[in-house]
């Protein structure tokens, strides 16, 4: 099984290659995991499932205050509401444990969110967010007007931005990762732990061996809840990671258009078809994958998609040539083209429609497993089961299915707020995931991907820089046939 460590990130060691995107200067880069050893041992006894919160909106949150780790910012009666929506998201989980800042905002959160229940609360000091000294209390347009470069610094470059002689960022990746051994050394299999925006996002990244450079890049809202499941190795080391979903928020992740406070230029959506007619074996059958369609339940997962989507206006659908990702993409369509009949819109829509051979990931896993099934990506450990060339055939489609999406992306009509909704398998958009983060093809056993749910990227600086991942695995929109939050790992 591929494991990552939890105390080792991905570093920008060595640059594998870099690829130049149409006339411009822009390179993409890839990089590979550190063989450096740990300098401290992270185990897990037991599966666990670990649930990150962020607090609700705050009072400092509402004037546009930098608050770092200052307690005098209280939660506003929306960020009641958001905890007390994220309290019913959460409320069929029995928690055996909840770690919490003990900042006022997130205590506050944390209360709402664990109720009546009778398990032990842990304020943790370590989960506090993170330091910015000097730039503490101040209004962002102050922050700016008093620092200058330094506030240039901290929006451009915050892994290497220094202020007071710190290196917040920095100081606050060693912090999170200090937090895991207590966290996994918990005897419990289900742990809540409610904190705040950076330090959230600083334990997500520690977790699956991210370093730095990949702060803002996991966004988490007020009230978002991401999911984490570690499970034991046999060997005793490591234990494997799933990042099972991301940012969950009290309202749709579509709603608002900004990343971390910066408004998306453009936004991809990236879909995974409804169910189809054999999803819910263990493996695939080669001649099933080959082209099926959905089952009654995926036609049902599809159109609440659409209806989900309908208060946007797409821009195009791009899919995979297989006929649930066809059918998927179709209803999307279709529901789009009739926004302006349901009085969504004024005048009828027109969304471009494509179809992407690079988009059948399994394609390539068909051609090198002739005699055998294909593996399911919702299967848990689908990647260990493949040989290496599988997984070199896969990587490399994905890499040319992402570089081709950023392509008809750049091509767009450079009208702010451009959404292209993908249409794809699980596997398809686990792997588009990876690519967008610049991971190596150990980063495909990282995620987790339901049918009928959807996962969003936006581009604050448009498609020739990296995503921000607004949230993976969303599937509230499903109703009654959604995926559980909290259900059993």
């Amino acid at each position: 099984m591929i494991s990552l460590p939890l105390t080792t990130p991905i570093l920008p060691s060595r640059c594998l290659l870099h690829q130049t995107r149409r006339q411009n200067s822009t390179h993409r880069r890839f990089w590979i995991r550190s063989s450096s050893s740990l300098h401290e041992q992270v185990t897990a006894k037991t599966t666990k499932r670990v649930v990150l919160v962020r607090h609700g909106q705050s009072t400092w949150n509402e004037e546009g205050r930098i608050q770092g780790s200052s307690d005098f910012s209280v939660l506003t009666k929306k960020g009641e509401s958001q905890a007390d929506i994220s309290r019913q998201m959460l409320i069929n989980d029995s928690f055996d444990v909840c770690f919490t800042s003990p900042l006022k905002r997130s205590k506050k959160t944390a209360e709402i969110i664990w109720g009546s229940r009778e398990n032990e609360m842990i304020f943790d000091y370590e989960l506090r967010e993170i330091d910015l000294y000097s730039f503490q209390g101040l209004l962002k347009k102050e922050g700016k007007e008093k620092f200058g470069e330094a506030f240039k610094q901290w929006q451009e470059d915050p892994a290497n931005f220094i202020i007071d002689g710190h290196y917040p960022v920095r100081e606050l990746w060693s912090r999170a990762r200090s937090c895991w051994p207590g966290i996994l050394a918990h005897e419990s299999k289900s742990v809540l732990v409610v904190a705040h925006n950076a330090v959230n996002q600083a334990l997500v990244a520690t977790a699956i061996g991210l370093g730095t450079e990949y702060f803002r890049s996991l966004l988490q809202s007020n009230c978002g809840v991401s999911v984490l499941d570690f499970t034991p190795r046999a060997d005793g080391g490591s234990p494997h990671v799933c990042f099972n979903r991301l940012n969950q928020t009290p309202n749709s992740p579509l709603a608002g258009g900004s990343s971390g406070g910066r408004k998306a230029s453009k936004q991809v959506i990236l879909v995974c078809h409804g169910q189809g007619n054999n999803e819910d074996s263990a493996v695939i059958n080669q001649a099933a994958t080959n082209d099926q369609s959905m089952n009654m339940l995926g036609v049902i997962q599809s159109q609440k998609t659409a209806e989900l989507l309908l208060d946007l206006r797409v821009s195009s659908i791009v899919c995979s040539p297989k006929a649930a990702s066809v059918e998927t993409a179709g209803v999307i369509s279709r529901v789009q083209k009739a926004a302006g009949c349901l009085g969504v819109d004024s005048v009828p829509r027109h969304v471009k429609t494509k179809q992407m051979n690079e988009l059948d990931v399994e394609g390539v896993l068909r051609k090198s497993n002739q005699d055998n099934d294909v593996i399911a990506s919702s299967q848990p450990g689908w990647l260990s089961q493949l040989d290496e060339e599988a997984v070199s055939a896969l990587w490399n489609r994905s890499g040319k299915a992402w570089e081709s999406l950023l392509d008809e992306l750049s091509d767009e009509e450079s009208n702010p707020g451009e959404i292209m909704v993908v249409v794809g398998s699980p596997m398809t958009h686990i792997s588009l995931i990876a690519q967008c983060l610049n991971l190596t093809k150990e980063g495909l056993g990282l995620f987790h991907l339901d049918a009928g749910s959807i996962s969003v990227i936006d581009f604050p600086d448009g498609p020739s820089r990296r995503g921000v991942i607004r949230c993976t695995n969303y599937t509230a929109h499903l109703g009654r046939w959604c995926s559980p939050i909290t259900r059993p790992a």
